[in-house]
């Protein structure tokens, strides 16, 4: 399927701000664009790019003093076809994982576990580990979550968006990985 991709977003800046960019196509799909990718910056400031540790592509810039926007429209293709479905994943006991992955089991600015972890265990705590764990949550999270682009709000948390029920994308995914998070 033939997807039309991009985005306008503006910042007002009171003093030269510097920013790290990470609204590239990720390099793993870069050759299912159809039309390069390329952001444009209104006014054209200076950018440098390079590859964090999880291989996305950033970029640098410094924002003037004033109104920049950030821009790109692309179009990609994709399969179409959902994500694998694995009902036999099982979840690997805490002491057995890689002790760089345990610092992402933590709580964070936008995952709030010590908020959730009650209500995690009274709705999620009957149900076996792995995958259907898993399903449950992100099941219980898109019938309990109404998306749209105008509840945006970039201090969202995932306690913001469980309390008042709407979010964007990534609330989905901050609650999502919150509610997993409280439950390990």
């Amino acid at each position: 399927m033939k997807i039309h991709a991009g985005y306008e977003i503006a910042y007002d800046c009171l003093q030269p701000t510097p920013m790290i960019i990470t609204l590239s196509v990720h390099p793993s799909l870069r050759s299912n664009l159809l039309t390069p990718d390329q952001m444009t910056l209104h006014p054209h400031v200076p950018m440098t790019e390079y590859w964090d540790r999880y291989g996305n592509i950033c970029q640098v810039i410094r924002a003037p003093a004033s109104r920049i926007t950030l821009s790109a429209d692309f179009f990609i293709q994709d399969s179409g076809e959902t994500d694998e479905v694995a009902p036999g994943a099982t979840q690997r006991p805490l002491e057995t994982l890689p002790v760089e992955t345990l610092v992402y089991l933590l709580g964070s600015r936008y995952c709030e576990t010590d908020r959730l972890s009650n209500f995690a265990w009274a709705t999620f705590g009957k149900i076996p580990q792995g995958w259907t764990l898993v399903q449950t949550i992100v099941d219980y999270v898109h019938n309990h979550v109404t998306f749209g682009y105008p509840h945006a709000n970039v201090s969202r948390t995932a306690f913001d968006t469980f309390t008042e029920g709407k979010g964007v994308c990534r609330d989905f995914a901050h609650l999502a990985v919150t509610l997993c998070r409280c439950m390990n």
